[in-house]
């Protein structure tokens, strides 16, 4: 038995409630159903199956293999939590902290799942935001850009001065660039919105012409030299595409108004 392997059976099932699974009343069984004993101390079988369920959110087969793991697992939880309890841990300050905390995001969880199963988005009200955000990103563009990110403006201009001798952006990039997640692809950042950016590496990108390449740029990451290597009107994905996406980001907005609306109405001193 190890602490890694109980940590295990642990997250899989915060997991099952954190990430807002249904469960079909086939798969729990009932409560009074009992999947082992540890010193009088019953542990339920629809604990083993909420783990279970939790680990097929991740494409992890039910096989007897696992439910024989995750049952083992069970039980080494059960006789470390019976002995921290004969230590008197759970009477510890910061345990009771610790363990109060973690209810209440347990609960925070549950209350998402209830919200968003109650407070569906109607496809209508999608439609009608997609239409909106639609009209006000229809001519818009978006800009294909790379950038080769140093410490200071003096490596921003010797980067410069080479590129006007013809020297190849991409393995500039790929020497020069302290920017990790692009330096590997030649600085490449792909079609994106300058909105996206910090300024003003945003604003330095809708003024260049397509080819060229920006003066330095500092921003707080450091000294940027950008290329705009083209231009395009911005694509709007159907409707179909993005409504799961749009019903999530409405769903949130609706949260942040209740939870809101909860804050309001409690008497908080």
């Amino acid at each position: 038995m190890t602490l890694k392997s109980t940590h295990i059976a642990a997250l899989a099932l915060f997991t099952a409630i954190a990430a807002n699974t249904v469960y079909a009343a086939d798969k729990i069984t009932d409560q009074n159903k009992t999947l082992a004993t540890v010193n009088g101390i019953a542990i339920p079988e629809s604990r083993l199956n909420l783990n279970i369920s939790a680990l097929a959110q991740q494409g992890k087969p039910d096989t007897p293999e696992l439910r024989k793991k995750i049952q083992n697992e069970l039980i080494d939880l059960e006789v470390i939590a019976q002995e921290a309890h004969k230590k008197g841990l759970d009477n510890e300050a910061k345990i009771i902290q610790i363990i109060a905390v973690t209810k209440q995001n347990i609960l925070r969880n549950a209350f998402v799942q209830d919200y968003v199963k109650h407070h569906p988005i109607a496809d209508a009200t999608l439609k009608q935001q997609y239409e909106k955000q639609k009209k006000s990103l229809t001519g818009r563009k978006e800009y294909k850009v790379a950038h080769i990110l140093v410490s200071s403006k003096k490596e921003a201009k010797s980067i410069i001065a080479k590129l006007k001798k013809k020297a190849n952006f991409n393995k500039l990039a790929k020497s020069k660039s302290k920017d990790t997640g692009s330096k590997e692809h030649g600085g490449e950042l792909g079609w994106t919105n300058p909105q996206a950016f910090v300024q003003p590496f945003g604003e330095a990108i809708i003024k260049l012409k397509k080819g060229q390449i920006s003066a330095p740029v500092q921003t707080q990451f450091g000294w940027h030299v950008i290329k705009l290597e083209d231009v395009r009107n911005l694509n709007i994905p159907a409707f179909e595409k993005i409504k799961a996406q749009l019903a999530k980001r409405m769903q949130q907005v609706a949260l942040q108004k209740a939870v809101k609306a909860l804050r309001a109405n409690a008497k908080i001193e």
